[in-house]
């Protein structure tokens, strides 16, 4: 397990890795913060989709490893989305000014939903606070779904001109939320069927 945990933290870092190297040879065009930011951003993006199909392919496979980096994945999730934060704010909009940025970029505010869903779920990501908060945690995680929304209409707003890869993380994102639903759906008719003697 340990070995799968390693090769997943890994994978998650192979998208910073390639924006550092491509930092260091200058090999991100001519508006390399934009790149920087739109990377980062994406990157989060994937870990948020490859978070939301660990539950998924659990039930599909039985196999409980891919729960156990569930939580590791959402935390690399995080950490991309903070730094696609900092880097929307110090290479796109500036510091200053905010305000006027978000009236000319709407999309900007279902990135900011989806970052402050994302904040709490990171901060109560722990085994103790999964204790402390009983019920409340799952209610409170299951604020994932709406992140991933807001993330997918984050991005697909800002598209530009070709929309198919949005379109495509938009048919993943429907197929991991459907199937959830599907399985919800089933465990309350069986909750819902009378006892048989």
């Amino acid at each position: 397990m340990l070995l799968f945990r390693l090769l997943i933290a890994g994978l998650a870092l192979v998208p910073l890795g390639l924006l550092v190297r491509g930092v260091l040879q200058g090999a991100l065009g001519p508006d390399p913060g934009e790149v920087v930011t739109e990377s980062l951003g994406l990157a989060a993006f994937q870990l948020l989709l490859a978070t939301l199909a660990m539950t998924p392919l659990r039930r599909i496979t039985g196999w409980p490893g891919w729960l156990r980096v569930r939580r590791q994945l959402g935390l690399f999730c995080f950490f991309y989305a903070s730094l696609h934060l900092l880097a929307f704010l110090q290479f796109v909009v500036g510091w200053q000014d905010l305000t006027a940025s978000f009236t000319k970029r709407p999309y900007i505010l279902a990135g900011l939903v989806a970052f402050i869903i994302l904040l709490p779920l990171a901060l109560t990501s722990t085994r103790g606070m999964m204790r402390r908060l009983g019920k409340r945690w799952k209610r409170l995680h299951s604020g994932v779904y709406l992140a991933a929304v807001a993330a997918w209409v984050h991005f697909l707003w800002q598209a530009r001109g070709d929309i198919g890869e949005m379109l495509a993380y938009g048919v993943i994102l429907a197929v991991l939320l459907g199937l959830r639903l599907w399985w919800s759906a089933a465990v309350q008719k069986r909750l819902a069927r009378p006892d048989r003697a």
